[in-house]
């Protein structure tokens, strides 16, 4: 992309051997872990081939989900060209995959797009949507959006906006464009400063108010929790659903490294609190 300059920093794509992720999966699950992420500056774009046998990212997945001790996989980051059909089919096959969608589109300008050579369309994207979508309706997607790129227009904002009302964006992340050295983009005239900030507080009022009205949804609900830690100086546990949302609970540290059902009673944009049921799960 024209504006990244991680490609300058660290070099070509690289996918490292199956069998040594794997076996560092395996180290990990001795070592007591429930949840795996796969990590990577584009990690749908994983491809390793060993004995004329190849590898993706849904291999890697569908391998982890055989795993007792795993009980969840995530990856990120991807990027929409690489959501591959064999990738899409884990939302529906894998039981271990979590029903979050971390998916970064940037803009829902295709003019914009074009110009920060992202190599697909909004259509492409809804595409992708619309078929997780249809396999899991469970599934919710976040995103990134850089608002005020070089040369973007009123058309191009409004265009943005319209992709907000088709899709429910949760947990995302915007900002207004900053230059990298030596990237493309950065020799581009930048927009008015005021503008840009204009636009990026409508966007971002847009993408709170999702996530107030997705954490209002489960308040009197009981979700699964993975605990992470004892918060420090207080008698609270701090965990994450299956959507990567911050959970805060009474709790007692021998929780810690499992997953237990909370009784959520209230939220705020950024976290959920509740209480946790009697009878935590088996993990």
């Amino acid at each position: 992309c024209h504006f990244c300059v991680v490609p300058y920093t660290r070099g070509p794509e690289y996918s490292r051997p199956f069998n040594q992720i794997v076996n560092e999966a395996e180290q990990l699950v001795k070592n007591g872990v429930k949840e795996i992420t796969l990590l990577g500056q584009n990690v749908n774009a994983y491809y390793f081939q060993e004995n004329s046998k190849e590898y993706r990212i849904s291999d890697l997945i569908n391998h982890l989900d055989k795993f007792n001790e795993i009980k969840r996989i995530r990856y990120t980051t991807s990027h929409p060209k690489d959501m591959t059909d064999d990738l899409i089919e884990c939302y529906k096959k894998s039981e271990k995959l979590m029903p979050f969608v971390h998916l970064p589109i940037q803009s829902g300008s295709d003019r914009i797009l074009k110009l920060m050579n992202r190599k697909h369309k909004v259509e492409d994207y809804l595409d992708v949507y619309f078929k997780i979508k249809k396999l899991n309706p469970d599934v919710e997607f976040s995103s990134d959006f850089i608002i005020g790129y070089p040369g973007e227009t009123e058309k191009d904002f409004s265009d943005t906006l319209e992709l907000l009302e088709k899709i429910r964006f949760i947990n995302s992340f915007s900002f207004i464009f900053s230059p990298r050295p030596g990237t493309t983009a950065a020799n581009l005239e930048m927009i008015d400063s005021e503008i840009a900030k204009k636009r990026l507080i409508i966007i971002q009022e847009k993408l709170f108010n999702n996530q107030v009205e997705l954490n209002k949804s489960m308040e009197g609900q009981k979700i699964e929790v993975l605990v992470e830690n004892k918060l420090s100086g207080q008698n609270k546990l701090f965990g994450r659903n299956r959507y990567l949302s911050s959970v805060i609970f009474k709790g007692s540290e021998n929780h810690i490294g499992n997953l237990v059902d909370v009784k959520i009673n209230n939220s705020n944009q950024n976290t959920l609190f509740g209480e946790i049921e009697t009878n935590m799960k088996a993990a």
